[in-house]
């Protein structure tokens, strides 16, 4: 029996004639974070849209918690927690009521509903606001609800698209915390992100996609080995142009977006030595990231 918690094999979506998904495939194994990653308009929500059988794949395989997507998506959702990119809450109820009505779209009592409550606000540091209104609520506390909300039938899965854009950082961290807790609970997450550092952290494997296409896949820190291989050294407040052809000879490679230079160097002394005591410009010398991975795969300019 496969351990793969979700399967896409061969998939294709179109709109108007257009591949918005082009053949993609990938695995989520039990238990792991998976992400998901690529510019707006890749094709990441489509293909959670299908994964979930919101909407039907025009070619190719998909499998959901061993259930064949869509025609046994309904089944497969029963074992699936769906963390939204934006919170949907009803602001009309409180933060338990929340809690027992989406409680009920998967056939939990009442009573049952109610008995998961305390623990849920505890995992979301919400113990306080049990009888809140959600519009009482700070952005923060809406998401850790929506989290918690996710949690509500002890899910198998959890599909996450963007659960900390707009938090501010000690929000995003204890999403993160909380999040390597379900982790270790055994529990498998398909995660969408744009914070290349949230991915970094928490992803075991990533997908990266642009125009619906596999572009890349594998562990975080293999990615970042086999793209990048070198350390990264950020130059500000200078003519980069000029300065590129001065440091070029000293880079594996350079890069320039907008004002600043990116040299890419397997030994920094020379290139350290040349910007020494130099007036007006500022510089940091880092290791590669994975942030440099994507940016290379998908080019530094904005995509419409």
């Amino acid at each position: 029996m496969s351990n793969h918690a979700i399967e896409f094999l061969e998939v294709e979506k179109h709109y108007s004639g257009r591949a918005v998904v082009d053949r993609l495939s990938f695995h989520v194994r039990a238990g792991e974070c998976f992400g998901l990653l690529g510019p707006n308009g890749a094709g990441k929500t489509t293909t959670l849209r299908m994964l979930l059988g919101l909407a039907e794949p025009d070619a190719g395989r998909i499998a959901l918690c061993g259930q064949t997507i869509p025609s046994q998506a309904r089944l497969a959702r029963q074992r699936v927690g769906v963390v939204p990119q934006f919170d949907n809450l009803d602001p009309d109820f409180t933060v338990s009521e929340n809690l027992i009505v989406f409680g009920r779209y998967f056939g939990l009592s009442t009573s049952k509903a109610r008995a998961m409550i305390p623990a849920l606000l505890d995992f979301a540091r919400l113990e306080s606001k049990a009888e809140a209104r959600v519009g009482e609520l700070s952005g923060g506390m809406k998401r850790r609800l929506t989290l918690a909300r996710a949690l509500i039938n002890d899910p198998d899965v959890l599909v996450m698209d963007e659960p900390t854009t707009g938090l501010d950082p000690q929000a995003r961290h204890l999403i993160w915390e909380r999040l390597r807790s379900l982790l270790a609970r055994g529990k498998t997450i398909l995660l969408t992100t744009h914070f290349m550092e949230e991915a970094e952290r928490l992803c075991d494997r990533l997908c990266i996609i642009e125009e619906g296409r596999k572009i890349a896949e594998g562990a975080p820190n293999e990615l970042i080995a086999s793209e990048i291989g070198c350390d990264v050294i950020e130059v500000y407040g200078a003519s980069p142009a000029t300065l590129r052809d001065e440091l070029a000879p000293f880079a594996v490679r350079t890069e320039i977006s907008g004002e600043t230079l990116f040299c890419y160097v397997r030994d920094a002394e020379p290139v350290h030595a040349r910007l020494a005591d130099r007036t007006g410009l500022r510089y940091v010398h880092r290791p590669a990231n994975l942030e440099d991975v994507f940016l290379r795969l998908t080019g530094r300019e904005m995509q419409d």
